[in-house]
């Protein structure tokens, strides 16, 4: 068997011929190393996330209710990230942080909803 270089810790071992790490603590290590990046912006979105549907459904006790824009964003509401969007027949257009959702009124009010199974 040919002797190869682990990719993450160098030192030469035998192994299969498609053998890439010397052990499961180097591939480990790499792959969270190859991987952190992308992992660090999922997880600052879904911290933003978490937090967006957090403010929701702190605020809106009784499965609706109508806040003023002001409220959310003292609260740290992010209006930029949602998860979904959801159009009703007359045209209305819900944002959705997984299961909380809102919709724009006039004069900086906001509906807020919890969403309902038929909406998918």
């Amino acid at each position: 068997m040919k002797k190869k270089k682990c990719l993450e810790c160098t030192d030469e071992f035998i192994g299969r011929i498609d053998k890439k790490y010397c052990s499961d603590n180097c591939r480990s290590s790499y792959n969270n190393r190859a991987n952190s990046e992308l992992n660090s912006f999922a997880r600052g979105i879904n911290r933003i996330l978490r937090n967006n549907r957090k403010i929701l459904a702190h605020l809106n006790n009784y499965g609706k209710t109508k806040v003023h824009r002001e409220q959310l964003m003292e609260l740290g509401f992010r209006f930029r990230y949602f998860t979904n969007l959801y159009q009703t027949k007359s045209g209305n257009i819900y944002h959705f942080c997984y299961d909380q959702g809102y919709l724009e009124l006039p004069n900086d009010y906001y509906s807020l909803v919890i969403r309902q199974e038929y909406i998918e």
